[in-house]
């Protein structure tokens, strides 16, 4: 169900010297976290200091997450912040080194809607940088909160952030002969899971990139077969009638496609799906296995995995199906590519040495670096904006499964909160 929110823009002119703009320059590796100051939202009308105190919660929480930013303990400041329409002092947020602060407050409307403002302040320009304001329901405080942290990391990092964003995954319970395993949905910082199926085997969720639908592979009449699933009627159909399984789904940027694997006499070839009218095209004529497509930002083309060239390796082509050709040479075998959302990298997993890593490479094939240092580590998926990945790690000893993340560059590895064991993760399109 869609939570709407609409937020304008808050202007406030404050008189500063010349200096540096405050931002994080994304694209270096180890990257030092920006010190930001941000105090409880003040709370502008009765009732709203839970609300105030939580938006700010989560605000801190998403930024640290993210492993550019270092919240400061909100015990260590100075100045009360009481309206944040008067500009701060700004030498008591320098004296903590703080050199972002974010100042907010949140009050109750007579039609019942919750409005929240806020303003992101460069300390040591001594200006605004950001001043939004938002109105919803009460319910949708949560959601207020992301909004808020996305504007914040797409101002100084110059990037769109991703807090506002859902994870479709399986959720697996149970001993290992009867593991059951259920589709479940939850918020990117683990908020709010749910289940959305129960009672059959379901694996492999992805997200329509254009719509509220997941397609999976699931087991519910026996018989592995790829589902779609409406998020906001709960409504579940089969995708196609074929006699043998298909699995491996994945939309096209357009939401209008899928493409996904068709299994026949122990070959595994590649179809695309044309989601208005049904009409099926097969793509892949090899004798062998090819699965696992993913399609470019722009449609134009797929990579996929396959061993018709002895080892499981990571191919590409039109999406039309011609131009077929290899792309990874290096060591091991490599698979599950997924392509970015900036259409400048595909994660894969590689295979080498006994082990299961997390690898980025050009769509050339060229500039291949591992990222993940897990023992199994395997099917990437990528935040809208490109910029962090999330992952399946099956501990090592047969302990379970988790969700972790990473950043592209390799840096801030870290487990993502999940009701008890998870794998398969599919990050959505930042909510609309």
């Amino acid at each position: 169900m869609r939570n709407w929110v609409l937020a304008v823009l808050l202007t406030m002119i404050v008189a500063a010297p010349a200096r540096a703009v405050l931002q994080v320059d994304v694209n270096q590796g180890n990257i030092q976290p920006l010190p930001i100051a941000i105090p409880d939202f003040v709370a502008a009308s009765p009732g709203d200091t839970g609300a105030s105190q939580n938006i700010a919660k989560v605000v801190r929480a998403d930024l640290e997450r993210s492993g550019l930013f270092k919240p400061l303990n909100p015990k260590s400041f100075i100045e009360q912040i009481t309206n944040i329409n008067i500009a701060p002092n700004f030498s008591n947020w320098r004296v903590l080194t703080a050199q972002g602060l974010v100042t907010g407050q949140a009050a109750l409307q007579a039609d019942g809607r919750l409005r929240v403002d806020f303003r992101l302040w460069d300390v040591y320009g001594e200006n605004q940088m950001l001043g939004l304001q938002f109105y919803t329901q009460p319910v949708n405080w949560r959601r207020i909160a992301h909004m808020i942290s996305d504007a914040i990391y797409q101002r100084i990092t110059g990037e769109k952030g991703y807090f506002d964003t859902r994870i479709v995954f399986i959720s697996e319970s149970g001993p290992a002969l009867s593991r059951k395993k259920r589709l479940a949905i939850m918020d990117e910082d683990g908020a709010n899971p749910s289940f959305l199926t129960n009672g059959y085997l379901v694996l492999t969720p992805r997200f329509n990139p254009s719509a509220q639908m997941i397609a999976y592979m699931s087991y519910i009449a026996g018989k592995p077969r790829v589902y779609l699933f409406d998020l906001e009627s709960g409504r579940q159909e089969k995708l196609g009638d074929f006699p043998n399984m298909t699995f491996s789904p994945r939309f096209s940027p357009d939401g209008n496609f899928v493409a996904m694997s068709l299994e026949q006499g122990g070959n595994s070839d590649i179809y695309v799906m044309d989601l208005r009218t049904r009409k099926t095209t097969r793509l892949t004529f090899d004798p062998s296995i090819d699965t696992s497509p993913s399609f470019s930002p722009d449609g134009k083309q797929i990579t996929f995995e396959s061993d018709r060239g002895g080892s499981q390796q990571i191919y590409i082509m039109n999406a039309d199906g011609s131009n077929q050709h290899r792309v990874s040479f290096g060591e091991g075998r490599n698979g599950t590519p997924v392509w970015s959302p900036r259409g400048d990298l595909i994660a894969f997993t590689k295979q080498s040495n006994g082990a299961f890593r997390i690898g980025v490479m050009r769509p050339d094939g060229t500039t291949e670096r591992v990222l993940s240092n897990g023992w199994e580590d395997e099917g990437p998926t990528w935040a809208p904006n490109g910029r962090v990945l999330m992952f399946t790690r099956t501990i090592q000893g047969g302990r379970g499964s988790q969700i972790w993340s990473i950043d592209v560059t390799g840096s801030n590895q870290r487990r993502v909160a999940t009701p008890g064991d998870a794998s398969d993760p599919a990050w959505s399109p930042l909510i609309q």
